[in-house]
């Protein structure tokens, strides 16, 4: 009786759960649009999200970005996604002057919009976005400030390699609040070139050497960063905190050189919205709330899941 009871549970289990897989006889399209040039390899993790529930799902799904990174051309990719009707768009949103136009021109066209990775809940609901799944950025700077705040850290530098992208300077903005001190000149604007990013580094803290802590806002500075102070001699001397995962900051937390890194789960902030919209165009079902991917602190302590997908879905 006890099996009998197992499988007619596990039965009505995969009956309800089946048709959450496909539902059509055509696979629903959308298009998923970051501002990121294709150097950028922390987005694969991203493109990895994407094609696994696009897979789940049985949707088709495609990654669209503007090779340079260009803004003006990211307006001009959603607008011509928008022109081909897909079912949805997954966009993030790195500058509003620049894309809110575009965005909210794809919703007046009856297009499901959710805004990922960039923006905020807010301008999510300002261009009429379904939500917005992403890590808060300023909260998840001012926790870092908080943390390195109790390590003792009392002044710091900021490796901004994305200045143009006000929401990710929200991280340098949180780290100073967080930490109890004037933002001020601590933000370096480094550019995305990696040899420039390590001459500005080097230079920095040439000019600067009683600074305690080095933050850095992703695998594009992090990696730079990392070989100019094997260059100076500061591995390991000075406190160093990153935003985002990669294979260099992975091996730098298990050198020790990296005390932490902040993770926003960038593999759910690309599956999450495709899960979403398929549902929400099969069923009409739609979370209540918007979605926080992060933040979460990665150390040397829980690494060896990390390493192990570092890269790919981390």
């Amino acid at each position: 009786m006890k099996k009998f009871k197992l499988l007619t549970a596990a039965i009505f289990s995969m009956a309800i759960a089946a048709p959450l897989v496909s539902m059509s006889a055509v696979a629903e399209r959308y298009v998923l649009i970051s501002h990121a040039p294709d150097s950028d390899s922390w987005w694969n993790t991203v493109k990895n999200g994407l094609a696994l529930a696009g897979k789940q799902m049985d949707v088709t799904v495609e990654y669209r970005n503007p090779p340079t990174g260009d803004l003006a051309d990211m307006a001009r990719i959603i607008q011509q996604a928008a022109a081909s009707k897909p079912d949805g768009i997954i966009t993030t949103l790195a500058d509003f002057d620049v894309l809110s136009g575009p965005i909210r021109g794809a919703v007046d066209q009856g297009i499901n919009v959710i805004i990922m990775n960039s923006g905020t809940p807010e301008q999510a609901r300002d261009v009429g976005a379904l939500m917005f799944v992403g890590q808060p950025e300023y909260d998840a700077g001012f926790a870092a400030g908080q943390r390195a705040e109790k390590d003792g850290v009392k002044s710091f530098v900021c490796v901004n390699h994305a200045i143009s992208n006000a929401v990710v300077s929200e991280r340098c903005r949180g780290f100073a609040d967080g930490l109890g001190v004037d933002l001020g000149n601590s933000m370096l604007d480094s550019g995305q070139d990696p040899s420039e990013i390590k001459n500005r580094v080097l230079a920095y803290l040439s000019a600067n050497p009683d600074v305690d802590a080095i933050l850095t806002l992703g695998p594009t500075a992090a990696g730079p960063t990392l070989l100019a102070l094997q260059e100076n001699g500061y591995a390991g001397d000075i406190y160093f905190g990153t935003f985002d995962l990669g294979e260099n900051i992975v091996k730098g937390i298990k050198s020790g050189v990296i005390n932490w890194a902040i993770d926003q789960q960038p593999f759910l902030q690309a599956y999450l919205p495709i899960v979403i919209l398929a549902n929400y165009d099969r069923f009409g079902v739609l979370p209540g709330n918007n979605i926080n991917s992060g933040p979460g602190f990665v150390t040397k302590e829980g690494l060896e899941l990390v390493e192990k997908h570092a890269g790919e879905y981390r």
